[in-house]
């Protein structure tokens, strides 16, 4: 009778094995790439600012474990491959804190990008397992660094050659340069993320080749390096300034589908919303060409090719304000010392009287009046970074991660 018990036994485990075989998914399998910002300079020390804020409160609690440390994810794998010229490397494991920007690409780091809660909160719409394999190097722009093949050649515009020419540049050495680094990151990206899924077994160990893997999406984070070239965009900051980044986006997103056999590979573009919403600018000197920027970028998502499959998440909405506010003030301050030496008028010293240690002690005194012991105690464990990486701001990242996560389930469910 224990015979047959064991044989029931037996029977019921295997069938409860084939029915998990049958019911198994591919794999699913997302792409972050972009440049610093897709790096993440976010320090984990600035975890803590979140605790202050309702908002991100709630994110913390899934971000760090019952000892509050950075939680290690038992359903996400990624592959990181990032550095400099002369040290391009890859780290990977079960995704945690410290996947950001890194000193050496192997190694462990202390800073964190949107790959962090990407990987939490689709985790935890899924409940299945997760590969990420995220690419990304600071300062690369899309006109050249990561200029997809469609886009062709990088086309010179005339103010540039004439630039060139003034600083006696030879014009066909100088094309020739730019030819050999148009499309490099492009294609160190793809090459990468070939390499990851011809041996998914190398990062997530417990990955059954037999279930196969499934290209569910990618999330674009890039820009700066665009909006600040004057030499390839002259028009910007004016009507249409911008079209060749949309066009170049455009290019991107077909070609990258293409490359990966992943026609339907759902697609997030990472506004670039560094300075926050524009209605909430001090000065309005940088608001035409932030403004215009930001609409090319998000130009493809409104595009009736790409309806349905490609979204734009405005990342300006998850600026940290505050932080902000607390920079404009030293702003102030720094203008403050600036009239202070050079005797303005209509400022004190404008007589010239006050010698070094006099103009120190009222700056002194005018910067505790416009900040307060509360805003720089915040701003000591919130920012870690400068205002063009989002401040280094834990808060920031953790909102943008989490929001790219969303934005393409939603699509998934359309």
């Amino acid at each position: 009778m224990s015979n047959l018990r064991n044989l029931v036994a037996l029977f019921s485990l295997l069938g409860i094995s084939f029915m998990a075989a049958t019911n198994a998914k591919p794999l699913k399998v997302y792409v972050l790439c972009g440049q610093s910002n897709m790096e993440g300079h976010a320090r984990i020390s600035t975890f803590e600012a979140m605790k202050m804020d309702p908002l991100t409160r709630p994110i913390l609690k899934e971000m760090i474990d019952g000892k509050g440390k950075p939680v290690i994810c038992d359903q996400v794998w990624i592959s990181y491959y990032t550095g400099g010229r002369d040290n391009m490397g890859e780290g990977f494991g079960k995704l945690t804190a410290g996947y950001g920007s890194r000193k050496i690409p192997a190694e462990p780091g202390d800073k964190i990008g949107p790959e962090f809660t990407f990987g939490i909160f689709m985790q935890n719409a899924l409940a299945e397992p997760v590969l990420i394999i995220k690419t990304a190097w600071g300062g690369k722009s899309i006109h050249t660094d990561f200029r997809p093949p469609s886009a062709g050649p990088y086309p010179f515009s005339e103010q540039e050659l004439e630039n060139l020419k003034k600083r006696g540049k030879n014009l066909k050495e100088a094309k020739a340069e730019r030819t050999e680094q148009t499309g490099r990151f492009y294609r160190l990206m793809i090459d990468h993320v070939h390499r990851v899924l011809k041996d998914i077994k190398r990062v997530y160990p417990g990955y059954n080749p037999t279930d196969g893997y499934d290209l569910a999406g990618f999330a674009w984070f890039q820009g700066w390096n665009d909006m600040v070239s004057g030499g390839t965009y002259p028009n910007r900051g004016k009507p249409g300034g911008y079209d060749a980044y949309s066009e170049c986006l455009t290019h991107f997103i077909r070609d990258v589908r293409k490359d990966l056999k992943a026609p339907n590979m759902k697609f997030v573009i990472g506004v670039m919303g560094v300075g926050g919403p524009l209605d909430k600018y001090v000065s309005q000197r940088y608001v035409p060409i932030h403004g215009s920027f930001r609409e090319a970028m998000a130009v493809p998502a409104s595009m009736p090719e790409f309806n349905g499959n490609v979204a734009a998440v405005r990342t300006a909405q998850y600026w940290d304000m505050r932080l902000q506010e607390i920079e404009d003030k030293q702003g102030k301050v720094k203008q403050m010392a600036g009239f202070l030496k050079s005797k303005h008028k209509g400022h004190p010293n404008k007589d010239g009287s006050m010698n070094a240690q006099a103009q120190k002690a009222f700056l002194e005194k005018y910067r505790r009046e416009l900040i307060s012991e509360e805003d720089e105690s915040y701003a000591q464990i919130a920012r870690s970074n400068a205002a063009y990486h989002y401040f280094g701001s834990a808060r920031t990242m953790a909102l943008i991660g989490k929001a790219f996560a969303e934005a393409i389930v939603e699509m998934g469910k359309k």
